[in-house]
């Protein structure tokens, strides 16, 4: 299986290899079109030449041509691939290349033939376009030239273009080399952080997988100031993994600390009891037997909850769900704790408007035992507020006490499980933090969310279905 690196370093050389030369390409074929017009602009204009220099040599007085002269020219343009015949107005050969010097004419058509059709891939054959020779604007002969057309390049012009396509060839095969390295340090680039989170990732699951419950075990933390989204993104999941597992190992070993020591408590008691019992301190009376069955209920009510909560958190949820009034399900659960309200000295009020909604009735109602429960327990004076806003497409409930309130520190974890904001777990305070965490589960189940904040004058809760 080839590796990331690898792969990206491939995948870039490819693509700017393949980019360069489709690139290099076009602008060859472009470069040749452009040069092969100026070619044949340049055949043209020099055929003109070679019409106005002979033209020249012609004496209106002897009514003929310097032949020395025509000749000499049509030598010249002998090797630069142009084949004169000239003849005078009557059509009598003045001078022709083919009959003065055949041999050399032919070497250089073939020659030229060859080199079109060979190195540059041009097919053609020889063309021969005739010129009427003017003085005077009077006509005084005509000019024949033969080319190999439709255009064909000269030696320094094939030494030009061979000279242009051996540079594109090394600048190709240059910028091939660099797209290679760029190839190599944008994929090292990309791969790095993306082997390191792999690295994470891997040393975390070992961990997880062999039970690892050291917390220093999971402070692997990677580097997020990328500048790239995706990667920053990345390094900040994987991080964000790492202390939630961090976190997690820290939450169990306190879980399994709190599960102790509530239990203890009341198993001391049972222990000390039954002893001084058996020992014949005390006697087997009522009073005892009660106190004993007392902290039973108390460890009871304490793995009931557990279980509870166990199975809200972990198994799929069975929602009896029926059709009922929400304002009616507050008011019946508000009718519960008037007693207890009562004899603290504090009032309930209700701001409740109907509202129709298809939920769990027993477990919607147990949430709100649970909320009420702590808004009596933790408020001496003042009252509690229940409201219910108006049915929209969300109900939103809202619980108000005036109660201590909740330190700003313990706020985002008095919804976990066993957390108490009382460290010091007086039994007169209430129970073993489980209430708010069985709340959260149910209101999660139904697609809701519970919320709370407060402040020195009391405690809010927000439950939105």
């Amino acid at each position: 299986m080839i590796s990331l690196k690898h792969r990206l370093t491939l995948t870039y050389a490819l693509f700017i290899s393949l980019s360069l030369s489709v690139l290099t390409f076009i602008v060859n074929q472009i470069t040749r079109q452009i040069f092969t017009g100026l070619i044949k602009q340049n055949i043209a204009e020099k055929s003109n030449d070679i019409v106005r220099a002979i033209g020249e040599q012609y004496n209106p007085n002897s009514r003929s041509f310097d032949i020395v002269t025509i000749e000499a020219i049509g030598m010249y343009f002998i090797h630069e691939g142009y084949i004169l015949t000239v003849s005078d107005e009557r059509g009598n050969f003045v001078w022709d290349a083919r009959s003065h010097n055949m041999p050399e004419c032919t070497e250089v058509l073939e020659a030229i033939a060859a080199r079109m059709e060979s190195k540059f891939r041009v097919g053609g054959s020889f063309q021969n376009q005739h010129y009427p020779i003017s003085y005077a604007k009077q006509p005084v002969g005509n000019i024949n030239i033969e080319t190999y057309g439709p255009f064909f390049y000269s030696e320094t012009e094939t030494l030009f273009l061979s000279s242009v396509n051996r540079l594109f060839l090394i600048a190709g095969l240059v910028f091939v080399l660099l797209s290679v390295i760029i190839s190599i340090l944008l994929s090292r680039t990309i791969s790095r952080p993306i082997l390191k989170a792999e690295e994470a990732a891997r040393q975390i699951a070992a961990l997880h997988s062999s039970g690892s419950t050291n917390r220093q075990n999971f402070r692997i933390r990677l580097h997020e100031q990328y500048k790239t989204k995706e990667l920053a993104g990345l390094s900040h999941s994987i991080n964000v993994l790492s202390h939630e597992l961090e976190e997690g190992e820290r939450r169990q070993r306190q879980l399994t600390s709190d599960i102790a020591h509530e239990l203890r408590t009341p198993l001391t008691c049972l222990q000390g009891t039954i002893e001084a019992i058996l020992d014949g301190v005390w006697e087997p009376d009522r009073e005892n037997i009660t106190s004993c069955h007392e902290e039973i209920l108390r460890v009871t009510r304490l793995v009931q909850d557990l279980n509870t909560l166990t199975n809200l958190e972990w198994e799929n949820i069975n929602l009896n769900k029926t059709d009922f009034d929400l304002a009616e399900l507050l008011q019946v659960t508000a009718e519960q704790f008037k007693a207890a309200a009562y004899k603290k000295g504090i009032t309930i009020t209700l701001n409740l408007t109907t509202s129709p909604i298809n939920a769990d009735y027993d477990r919607l109602k147990q949430v709100f035992i649970n909320l009420l429960s702590n808004a009596i327990k933790y408020t001496d004076q003042g009252g509690i507020t229940i409201s219910l806003e108006p049915p929209a497409k969300n109900r939103r409930i809202s619980i108000v006490d005036t109660g201590i309130g909740i330190p700003p520190e313990d706020l985002p974890f008095i919804f976990e499980r066993l957390y108490r904001t009382d460290k010091s777990r007086n039994r007169n305070t209430g129970g073993a933090g489980i209430g708010l965490s069985i709340a959260a589960a149910i209101v999660s189940a139904h697609g809701g969310t519970i919320s709370a904040e407060s402040g020195n004058g009391g405690t809010i809760f927000h439950v939105t279905l």
